[in-house]
């Protein structure tokens, strides 16, 4: 499957525009609270362990967007994006790491 951020795919014949496609996934309250807890951390370096869940966080919503893409019929996403969420409130200071993008299939 190919997933891209550009809205075509230079030198392909798109087939067929699936539509919307999306992922989502949700990383917890604490470790939000204790990503920004200490300044060292945020003036000292990189926190390398929450840059690895962050990158979990959105792998897995790009899996998920993958497998909805497939069941359409799709082989490619284009017009794919990533967004970070603070839902805050009731969720605590849960992050939502979403990917969304255009499913599509074309003439490999």
């Amino acid at each position: 499957m190919l997933i891209i951020t550009s809205p075509t795919l230079e030198g392909k014949k798109i087939n067929e525009y699936y539509g919307l496609v999306t992922g989502d996934a949700l990383l917890g309250a604490n470790l939000y609270k204790d990503m920004f807890s200490g300044v060292r951390d945020v003036v000292g370096g990189r926190t390398s362990k929450y840059e690895e869940e962050l990158t979990t966080a959105r792998n897995l919503a790009l899996k998920s967007m993958k497998e909805k893409a497939e069941e359409k019929g799709a082989n490619a996403i284009i017009g794919t994006r990533v967004a970070y969420h603070n839902l805050g409130g009731t969720m605590g200071n849960t992050i939502m790491v979403t990917v969304v993008g255009t499913a599509v299939s074309f003439q490999e």
